[in-house]
C-alpha cells in the first residue's frame, strides 16, 4: 500500500486541523503532513522517508516510477517551512538501501543541505540504512534520548515509556459511508508513539497485526489517522478490524 496522502498542502493556504497529543509528559503536535513537532524543544520528528526507493528498485531490475525522492522531498520540505523547527529528526530508514545516501542525485542532496541550514539535524539509524547517512549534514545514530523522550527506529518491548519509534509504518481502517477507509496513522496511548511512514511509495501495516501486539494498551490506544488536510482521531475500540 502507497501512502494515501500525496498532495503537498500550501503551508500558508490556511491552518490544517492537527492532533494535539502528549507522550510521557511531553506536549506533541501531529500533522497531516505525517511530521510530529514538539513545541518545547522546537523539534520536528519525521520517520521512514525511504528515499532512493526507485533507483534501489531499479538495480534490482524492478522499475518503480523514479519519483519518489523529489516528492518526498517537497512534503518535507512543507513540514519544515510549516514549523521551523530548531531540531530535525528523521527515524530510520532514511534510505531504501546503505548504498541509499552516497547515490543520490547531487540535486537531491543539495535540497537536504538547503533544509538543514541553520538547524540541527539527527539521523537516526535504521534496518534499510543501518551505516547513517553518507556525506549530507547533520549526524547519524542509532538512538537519541532527547528532552524526556527516547528517539529509536524499531519499538522496543521492553524500554517502551516515552518512545518515539517508526519501522511498522502503522495505518488504521473505519467504516466510513458505507466503505472502509485506510490510512497511515499516528499510533500512540499516551506511552509511547509509532510515527507513520513520511515516504510517499511506503507500505503500512494496520494497528490490528500481530507485529503490533504488546506495543500499546488498546484501551487508551488511539490511532491519529492522516486525512489530505486534517488528522482523524479514532480510539481503537471505534477501528475496523
Amino acid at each position: 500500500m502507497h501512502r494515501l496522502v500525496h498532495a503537498i498542502p500550501d503551508p500558508t493556504a490556511k491552518p490544517l486541523l492537527q492532533a494535539r497529543i502528549t507522550i510521557n509528559g511531553v506536549g506533541g503536535i501531529c500533522d497531516p503532513l505525517g511530521g510530529l513537532y514538539l513545541p518545547e524543544t522546537g523539534t520536528l520528528v519525521v520517520s521512514d522517508l525511504h528515499l532512493e526507493k526507485g533507483s534501489a528498485f531499479a538495480r534490482r531490475g524492478m522499475m518503480l516510477p523514479p519519483y519518489d525522492t523529489l516528492a518526498t522531498l517537497r512534503v518535507l520540505e512543507a513540514a519544515i517551512s510549516r514549523h521551523g523547527p530548531r531540531v530535525m529528526i528523521t527515524l530510520g530508514d532514511n534510505f531504501h538501501d546503505r548504498t541509499g545516501s552516497a547515490k543520490m542525485p547531487e540535486t537531491f542532496r543539495q535540497m537536504i543541505a538547503a533544509m538543514a541550514r541553520g538547524r540541527e539535524w539527527i539521523w537516526i539509524n535504521g534496518n534499510h540504512d543501518p551505516d547513517g547517512a553518507w556525506g549530507l549534514p547533520g549526524t547519524s545514530t542509532d538512538e537519541l534520548r532527547h528532552a524526556g523522550l527516547v528517539f529509536r527506529h524499531e519499538p522496543s518491548k521492553v524500554d517502551g515509556f516515552g518512545e518515539i519509534a517508526g519501522h511498522l509504518h502503522p495505518s488504521a481502517t473505519v467504516r466510513r459511508r458505507e466503505r472502509s477507509v485506510r490510512r497511515a496513522c499516528f499510533a500512540t496511548d499516551g506511552k509511547r508513539l509509532l510515527m507513520p511512514a513520511f515516504g510517499v511509495t511506503t507500505g503500512g501495516l494496520d494497528l490490528t497485526h500481530g507485529a503490533m501486539s504488546g506495543l500499546f494498551d488498546r484501551q487508551q490506544l488511539v490511532a491519529h489517522m492522516l486525512g489530505r488536510d486534517r488528522i482523524y482521531s479514532v480510539r481503537f475500540a471505534n477501528l475496523l478490524r
